[in-house]
């Protein structure tokens, strides 16, 4: 399934966090498909940027709305076939900054979602993580490893908010009957990613196409395994479609070195940038690659775009983007 030719099963979405970078592409894919969209983001880490070649079109709607305010249910009327949980502050950057409301969004903004999904009998799907696995003493990482998470550590507040929204998810399914899957999403990177969100993929080009040393943390030895976003809305709204209760991990499945991620960036951009190391943050993972075999047995779902073509993209990106201001933190 190519979700860009093929006609979704939804007549009508909600994207939640659908202005940020990978809600964006989400609205892009399901608008392509024939599916309507309400986009509801209430641009704390998200921006009108990304959707404003959506904004004004047919079957696109924009909802400036806080997804854990009392009133968010009201403001999405619906009714919905499909809710695509993405709202939450998912870079370091973010959820470092605003760890109060990326705990609310995980428990009192899911809760609610999966009430809109339960009043439409529409489909839910939870964005997850890898971060649910935490530093992880498995590898590769597959879906029933329970993880090893620090609980009261910086990254606490996302990868908590994350497990707990999982179980919420569970409970709903299976107290209620909700129709509501989960997807860990590994990595992921492309057009539309912010400069400065504290992620390595954003940072190292930003830096190169600068001419700034690109900052490796540590000695650079710890792996990610990188998806590109065309790759990743396709594992997600495979998973969508297909009903499964089980949490899916859609990921990369080229492990690769952060400090060979730099290099490449550096000799992809031309740039004379050098490499220099700083200090690692607490509780970064050593190792990171998903075992991604339960999508490819249950939905035929494998990655297609190389980590170097997708870096070329996303090089492009920002090399033509013109520089702007981030958006100002909401208090």
């Amino acid at each position: 399934m190519n979700p860009a030719t093929t006609r979704a099963p939804w007549r009508r979405a909600l994207v939640t966090g659908g202005a940020g970078f990978l809600g964006s592409h989400l609205c892009e894919q399901l608008l392509a498909s024939g599916t309507e969209v309400d986009c509801a983001d209430n641009l704390v880490s998200g921006s009108t940027r990304n959707i404003s070649h959506l904004l004004g079109g047919p079957g696109f709607r924009f909802v400036d709305t806080d997804v854990c305010a009392p009133e968010a249910s009201e403001r999405l009327p619906g009714p919905y076939d499909l809710v695509l949980h993405f709202a939450c502050p998912a870079s370091p950057a973010d959820y470092l900054r605003l760890p109060l409301q990326t705990l609310d969004t995980g428990s009192l903004g899911t809760r609610a979602m999966l009430g809109v999904a339960e009043r439409d009998g529409a489909r839910f799907l939870l964005a997850s993580t890898s971060e649910v696995y935490g530093d992880p003493l498995v590898h590769p990482q597959r879906e029933d490893y329970w993880g090893n998470v620090n609980p009261v550590g910086p990254r606490s507040v996302y990868d908590e908010s994350k497990r707990f929204a999982e179980a919420l998810v569970t409970a709903h399914a299976g107290t209620l009957g909700t129709d509501a899957g989960i997807v860990r999403l590994f990595n992921t990177y492309g057009p539309r990613m912010r400069a400065h969100d504290g992620r390595a993929v954003p940072t190292f080009v930003c830096q190169a196409l600068a001419g700034e040393p690109l900052t490796v943390a540590g000695d650079g030895s710890q792996t990610r395994s990188l998806c590109y976003v065309d790759d990743t809305v396709d594992g997600i709204l495979l998973v969508a479609a297909s009903h499964s209760v089980r949490p899916v991990n859609i990921g990369g499945t080229d492990e690769v070195t952060v400090r060979d991620i730099a290099r490449r960036v550096v000799e992809l951009t031309g740039s004379r940038s050098t490499i220099t190391f700083v200090d690692r943050p607490v509780d970064d993972p050593q190792r990171r690659r998903p075992d991604t075999s339960l999508a490819r047995e249950l939905l035929g779902w494998t990655p297609r775009v190389p980590w170097e073509e997708g870096i070329k993209q996303t090089i492009a990106h920002f090399a033509a983007a013109q520089p702007v201001r981030e958006p100002a933190p909401h208090p």
